[in-house]
């Protein structure tokens, strides 16, 4: 094992190639639908970086532009670099974009890239990724989730009723972005899962402090939901603070998806009147990729607070296996689909649960470059 680190850590990076693929979506009209925005597509960007004969990959979900800020000004830091120690080549790459824009589609190159260099590494030392992290856990439960606000009831209640007869224990639909219809659809869920599954909403940010102070009551007292996530934007720190100290005691507050350093978490736990929220959540392909998650799974270790996955599930999988207060991840279905149908090597829930494939080197994907190519947006399909 000696030689092979030694020979790792002689391995610098060949190359850096970029890739944008835009997958439509599935929903009514082409369509979906949450609390504040509607999309017809989602566009996965993919980073692969080439050492040793091997290859890495690691990508983020968001406009193309991510792929050329990858292109443009991450690739030139890494290249000739050591693959020896992924979270210094990150820092490095966080450090040079500084004036470029670290946050948002900086963070969300950077994250790819992060990934990216992380698979590698665990490749060349032929390891599964879950291997070479401190894991504190072998399997990470998820939630399943979707119920877009643009689905028939019809739809709604099939879409998590079918992840109910798949194992998974705790479900969740957007709610909010037309607050007079969703009574009618949270009682139609609720009937159609039974009593015992856990039960999620995520208004987006859509509802103001008093509305959404009035729905957390509401959605606890009639549909016996658990969980409300962004019920005022993530940057309305006191709205969340106030939700989380007067709403009811079994409903937790949860934020954290746009967050992308270190210190937007920090923030939703340190303030002078406390936790903004009850449960963080962390974005793999957002908050710095793999280097970022270990940090952030060091502050909700020392502050309390359990951290949750938010999606990129193949990537998380093995990722928040690291994480000490880990609660679980959300397994969401336009990630699950687009997953699915560019990767080879995707995993399936069993029990509730993700659990990363120790046979495989890396993330142990493989990119199905026949099935990607009609999406493709940006790049050149290698040779």
């Amino acid at each position: 094992m000696t030689q092979v680190a030694d020979s790792v850590d002689a391995c610098t990076v060949d190359a850096v190639d970029v890739h944008a693929f835009e997958i439509p979506t599935d929903g009514p009209d082409g369509r979906e639908q949450d609390g504040t925005l509607e999309w017809d597509a989602t566009t996965l960007v993919l980073v692969r970086v080439h050492a040793g004969g091997r290859t890495g990959l690691g990508y983020t979900y968001g406009d193309v532009s991510a792929a050329t800020f990858a292109q443009s000004k991450l690739a030139p830091v890494i290249e000739g670099a050591s693959i020896a120690a992924p979270a210094a080549l990150s820092h490095r790459m966080a450090a040079r974009i500084r004036n470029a824009g670290r946050p948002g589609v900086g963070a969300m190159a950077l994250s790819a890239v992060d990934v990216a260099l992380w698979d590698l590494k665990a490749r060349l030392l032929d390891l599964p990724l879950v291997h070479l992290l401190p894991a504190h856990h072998d399997r990470v439960p998820v939630y399943g989730s979707g119920g877009f606000t643009n689905y028939s009831l019809d739809r709604l209640t099939g879409q998590l009723t079918g992840w109910v007869a798949q194992g998974i224990p705790r479900v969740k639909l957007k709610t909010s972005r037309q607050p007079e219809r969703d009574a009618e659809r949270l009682t139609a869920v609720r009937e159609a899962i039974g009593a015992a599954p856990e039960l999620f909403a995520d208004a987006n940010g859509a509802l103001g402090r008093k509305e959404a102070l009035y729905w957390a009551q509401r959605f606890h007292d009639e549909w016996d939901v658990r969980w409300f996530e962004e019920p005022v934007g993530s940057a309305d720190l006191e709205g969340l603070r106030m939700l989380r100290e007067r709403g009811p005691a079994r409903l937790e507050i949860a934020a954290g998806e746009y967050a992308f350093t270190a210190q937007d978490f920090a923030n939703l736990v340190d303030g002078a009147s406390g936790p903004a929220v009850d449960c963080l959540q962390a974005d793999v392909t957002r908050c710095g990729g793999i280097t970022g998650v270990l940090e952030i799974a060091g502050l909700s270790g020392v502050r309390h607070v359990d951290l949750s996955a938010h999606c990129a599930p193949a990537i998380s999988a093995h990722a928040f296996c690291a994480v000490r207060r880990l609660r679980h991840l959300e397994y969401f279905h336009d990630h699950v689909r687009v997953e699915r149908l560019l990767f080879d090597g995707i995993l399936s829930p069993d029990g509730g649960a993700l659990r990363p494939d120790t046979g495989r080197a890396g993330l142990g994907l493989d990119v199905k470059w026949s099935d990607a190519e009609p999406y493709r947006v940006l790049g050149t399909r290698p040779a």
